[in-house]
């Protein structure tokens, strides 16, 4: 698909690094499956994975975690 960001380039399969605040928490997950722009790097993610990722936020934040680093895990 076309990149809605830059407007030129072309996402890929490929993956990327999200970082999520909740809060005074901080979640970066590494390796998340997602379509990534070959020309700016913006990633776009599926609706199954980013209602993941959220839920791992909401999880740390619950915690009272300041900053968590994970690896994606499906």
């Amino acid at each position: 698909m076309k990149c809605v960001i830059c407007k030129t380039g072309e996402t890929q399969p490929g993956s990327a690094t999200v970082t999520l605040h909740q809060g005074e928490t901080t979640v970066v997950v590494k390796g998340v499956p997602a379509e990534v722009c070959d020309t700016c790097g913006e990633y776009y993610l599926e609706e199954q994975v980013a209602q993941k990722l959220y839920a791992q936020a909401q999880e740390a934040a619950k915690r009272n975690v300041e900053v968590e680093i994970l690896r994606y895990a499906a």
